[in-house]
């Protein structure tokens, strides 16, 4: 089959497949998020990705990164104008910013976590767990602490869709936590099917990690102590026939989050506050703009914008 030839929605492959013809049921928007919504209007910025992840925008070069995972390479806009970051970018997923300003970037080709500078040197900082090969690092965040916590389900081993066929090498998909200062590589959790999109609330005092396992579509919550250790877990959400695949907390610890082709919002109390539907599948979202107040959707074959009258939690 060539990917190049087929809308993305017909490939069995792709993730929007079994979604295509599903429409979202209707959320009642509560007043509190009808405040946050500037601009009733979605733009679409770009149209011509295979299955577009993992969007981070870099304040200090107003420039937003997003990865194109099937098509290998990933995207930047700038100004309104987009072009190639990087190509190849070896199957990269999910992305985020280390408190240096690089870019901390899940590969499912190499099986790693790596960093980028600004001049676009790669440097892997972890790729193996007791001696054995990660599967696919999905998703990333990095605390205060300049600990990267990532997941690892074994998307990018399945096929060579979203990287290249391998066997899982450690016998789990768990959630991982990397230490950059002494390199040292903890499990944060084993008790997740899939574990896939990961951030934490704006006071850092909260994980979100979502589960697309088979029959497994939730959103969790967890608590996290003074040791980094996390406990007390709490069912978010569970959005089958849909999955919750990337999401990001707001500075008041609202979290937005991927869910079908539809944004949904949560606040502290995991009650649902609010919907804005999207045209497509959509996988992940991320806070950006000079002002923390563009809410940047990547969905199946595209990317969205949408300004807020909130901002991101990176920009408290």
């Amino acid at each position: 089959m060539n990917i190049d030839t087929i809308t993305p929605e017909d490939d069995p492959r792709n993730p929007s497949y079994n979604y295509k013809n599903i429409i979202m049921d209707h959320v009642e928007n509560t007043d509190l998020f009808n405040s946050y919504i500037k601009s009733n209007s979605l733009k679409q910025d770009f149209k011509g990705t295979i299955w577009g992840e993992g969007p981070c925008y870099i304040p200090h070069k107003k420039m937003l990164i997003w990865s194109d995972i099937p098509n290998n390479r990933m995207l930047k806009l700038i100004d309104g104008n987009v072009s190639e970051f990087l190509n190849p970018s070896n199957f990269s997923n999910g992305n985020t910013l280390d408190n240096n300003s690089n870019l901390i970037s899940c590969s499912h080709g190499g099986r790693c976590v790596h960093k980028i500078d600004d001049d676009l040197n790669i440097v892997t900082l972890v790729s193996e767990y007791s001696g054995k090969k990660l599967n696919s690092p999905n998703d990333v965040c990095v605390k205060s602490d300049n600990t990267i916590w990532f997941t690892d389900p074994p998307y990018g081993i399945l096929s060579d869709y979203e990287g290249y066929p391998g066997k899982q090498e450690y016998g789990g998909n768990y959630v991982f936590k990397y230490d950059p200062d002494n390199n040292n590589l903890e499990i944060v959790t084993k008790e997740l099917n899939r574990p896939n999109g990961i951030t934490f609330s704006s006071n850092e005092k909260k994980l979100y990690v979502s589960d697309t396992g088979e029959g497994i579509k939730h959103l969790y919550v967890f608590d996290i102590d003074e040791k980094n250790n996390i406990y007390n877990k709490k069912l978010v959400y569970d959005f089958k026939p849909y999955f919750s695949d990337g999401f990001r907390s707001d500075i008041d610890g609202n979290i937005w989050t991927s869910a079908g082709k539809a944004i949904k919002c949560f606040n502290k109390d995991n009650e649902l506050i609010g919907q804005i539907l999207v045209p497509e599948l959509v996988s992940n979202l991320e806070f950006g703009g000079v002002e923390g107040n563009i809410l940047y959707i990547t969905a199946t074959s595209s990317l969205y914008s949408l300004e807020l009258n909130q901002i991101g939690a990176k920009y408290k």
